[in-house]
């Protein structure tokens, strides 16, 4: 998520890894117009074309993260707090506040206040833990359950939106693609 997304989503993340877009940034994809300029002789440098692949996952990110929103909004809730009720749902048991946190990548203080959020529309409540009365649980409530239901069919709708012009077998060979991105493995997580 780039710097302009948080800057638009007050409830977003704030992310711990380090990772810091600059407004108008492309990782790395300097010179990635050369790659497409009109005059240009030849096929572009390995460089030129990573630089401008890097910049449209970038633009594809930020077109997801708006059609991500727009469909959440009659949910009555933002792409952050929907990624911590989901979070929450995917726990064996109510998490803590510091799992969390560690799951989503973020500092705590951010959980803190999407919790508070979720809590204040009735969709989680903050419990003692049974055996350490000091330690806070998160557990979703009927109205966080029911959320998600809508959360997932809002999501189908976003995906739809997003993916509307690719075949399937097109979206098959994206799937892979995203799939080798996102878990990299051994080698390629560096």
């Amino acid at each position: 998520m780039s710097t302009t997304d948080r800057t638009s989503d007050p409830d977003a993340p704030e992310r711990t890894d380090g990772a810091e877009d600059a407004p108008g940034s492309t990782d790395g994809a300097e010179g990635a117009g050369e790659a497409c300029s009109p005059g240009r002789v030849g096929r572009p440098r390995a460089s030129d074309a990573d630089g401008l692949l890097a910049e449209q996952l970038l633009r594809l990110t930020r077109r997801l993260h708006r059609i991500q929103k727009r469909h959440l909004e009659p949910v009555g809730i933002t792409p952050a707090q929907s990624r911590l009720l989901r979070t929450v749902a995917a726990f064996g048991g109510p998490p803590r506040m510091a799992d969390l946190a560690a799951r989503l990548e973020v500092v705590p203080r951010a959980v803190t206040s999407l919790v508070d959020g979720l809590e204040a529309a009735g969709r989680v409540r903050r419990a003692p833990d049974p055996d350490n009365r000091r330690v806070i649980r998160i557990e979703l409530t009927d109205a966080g359950r029911a959320t998600l239901r809508e959360l997932r069919s809002a999501r189908r709708a976003a995906a739809e939106d997003i993916l509307a012009p690719l075949t399937a077998e097109q979206r098959e060979v994206l799937g892979g693609l995203l799939t080798a991105l996102v878990d990299p493995g051994p080698e390629g997580g560096r």
